[in-house]
């Protein structure tokens, strides 16, 4: 059941990243990588979070910032540049429709113990639906599952074809660093 706090945020957030929202430790740090205009970072930050949201699109950001200024911003290009993250660690991190694969060991290794990841984004076949349909931005089936197996314990996993918020192919995992 949604909090009634949470329920604006609810209806733009992602089912997947509500659902699992639970696992992580209350009133922990989280990382939103590549957040965009923030739907996550306010749902996290509202159920009680410490909430660094990134992402290269600095209007965005300050869209967030001005709407919620107690959400950390902070702009990085998570591709073209170092990853700003070297010194932190974090009890979760939430990934929706974003891939670049270099990122995953450094993600993993920004997870504290029984740190969360909580991963959501289109894979192979979603070409049939529209964008993304590049392939360097589609996960191939079961990839997410690669990237976790012997560093992370899988919570939950689901891939294929969804109808909301719109038809497309997905890949979905939550999973835990262990202690």
């Amino acid at each position: 059941m949604i909090p009634d706090n949470l329920k604006n945020f609810s209806e733009k957030s992602s089912l997947w990243v509500k659902r699992f929202l639970p696992y992580i430790k209350f009133g922990g740090d989280v990382l939103d990588l590549a957040c965009g205009r923030g739907r996550h970072s306010l749902l996290l930050q509202a159920a009680g979070f410490r909430v660094e949201a990134v992402d290269r699109d600095a209007a965005a950001l300050a869209e967030i910032s001005a709407g919620a200024p107690g959400i950390a911003t902070r702009v990085a290009d998570l591709e073209g540049a170092a990853w700003p993250y070297h010194d932190r660690r974090f009890d979760a991190i939430v990934v929706t429709n974003y891939l670049f694969r270099p990122l995953f060991p450094q993600l993993l290794d920004a997870l504290k113990a029984d740190g969360v990841l909580i991963y959501e984004t289109f894979m192979a076949g979603n070409e049939r639906f529209g964008k993304p349909s590049n392939p360097d931005f589609l996960l191939r089936p079961g990839e997410l599952l690669e990237v976790a197996r012997g560093r992370l314990n899988v919570v939950a996993f689901e891939q294929g074809e969804v109808d909301v918020p719109r038809p497309a192919m997905v890949q979905r995992l939550c999973a835990t660093r262990p202690a």
